[in-house]
């Protein structure tokens, strides 16, 4: 029912969208999905660098466990496009509401899109601590969460770092640590200058996990070990854990440039962009969904936030069209048949 709307000034076109979606991972492709199901004019944004694209597998996702990411962005992408959904590469640079409620998105390819709505799904990057060696082994021997990988180190020799960057990690990294021991009877926990309470680490020593408390210098692979899969995580006090696989809490920084730019709320608590239940911000018209909002949210949560807000949006959009069409009818209106 709804075409992609057009207005020819002059001898330009310009096309407004009923909804364009900044980001295409799992939130923002599932959002796009519902929108074209629903016959809106939907666009998907995307720039190519998903958060869990390094990973080989991911796992969580009833139906879908063990498929590797960027197989499961094409199926996404396909499952799109057969609704008539349009993707395009590109990354939004700046984002304002104009003055009659609408937006407007401008791309690093000079593009500038018009919509009704906008959906954010940017996700966020994992900021890691400044180890050496840690980042080069980031998606194969290191990770960060014990549900999406824990299952396929279980029994191996653990190491968790702590990561004192701020006091959510440094909380983050206990609970890692204690977490991990469900899967292994042999976790270190290297707590790298995090601060851990006398209660905390008595619980965590009677769980059997083992701390350290010198900081992590380096992470390495042993001598003779090449190709292998155990990882040295040398400490400064010259002690060496050997282990097969490192956990680690990272800083989150959520890709929020665009919803700043539009002026959406943050949570004082959290500092991240509030949403409310149905992932709607402060902006009337403007979304938000997965990690970009919920640092947390793993593949399978990030999906169903997106289709969820989709849901919404395609609310508000139905009723804007109804509100527009008693207008039309109406003698003073500004139109009739």
């Amino acid at each position: 029912m709804n075409a992609t709307r057009q207005s020819t000034t002059g001898s330009q076109t310009e096309t407004l969208w009923d909804g364009i979606i900044v980001g295409g991972g799992a939130a923002g492709l599932s959002a796009g999905l519902v929108l074209a199901r629903a016959q809106f004019a939907t666009l998907v944004v995307d720039g190519g660098e998903p958060r869990n694209g390094p990973a080989d597998h991911m796992h969580g996702y009833l139906t879908q466990d063990g498929l590797a990411p960027k197989e499961f962005v094409a199926r996404g992408r396909s499952e799109l496009g057969r609704y008539g959904g349009t993707l395009v590469q590109a990354s939004v640079i700046e984002a304002v509401r104009t003055s009659v409620g609408t937006f407007e998105l401008r791309l690093d390819d000079g593009r500038v899109l018009r919509s009704r709505s906008v959906l954010v799904a940017t996700g966020l990057s994992d900021e890691l601590p400044d180890v050496p060696g840690l980042a080069e082994r980031w998606a194969s021997t290191v990770h960060h969460c014990p549900h999406c990988h824990g299952y396929e180190v279980r029994g191996r020799g653990i190491a968790v770092l702590g990561n004192p960057a701020t006091a959510m990690t440094s909380a983050v990294s206990a609970h890692l640590a204690a977490l991990m021991r469900r899967y292994s009877p042999s976790v270190t926990f290297c707590t790298n200058g995090t601060e851990v309470g006398d209660g905390e680490r008595q619980r965590l020593a009677a769980y059997g996990v083992r701390l350290v408390d010198a900081p992590v210098t380096r992470v390495a692979t042993p001598a003779g070990t090449a190709g292998g899969n155990t990882v040295a995580v040398e400490l400064g006090d010259a002690e060496t854990v050997l282990c097969e696989a490192v956990f680690v809490a990272p800083r989150p920084v959520p890709h929020d440039a665009v919803l700043t730019q539009l002026g959406a709320a943050a949570d004082p608590a959290s500092g991240l962009v509030a949403v409310d239940s149905q992932g709607a911000t402060s902006v009337p018209g403007l979304w938000a969904a997965g990690n970009v909002v919920n640092p947390r949210a793993q593949v399978v949560a990030a999906a169903g936030a997106g289709s969820t807000a989709a849901i919404n949006m395609a609310g508000r959009l139905l009723d804007q069209e109804l509100s527009a069409a008693v207008n039309r009818e109406r003698p003073d209106g500004g139109g009739g048949h």
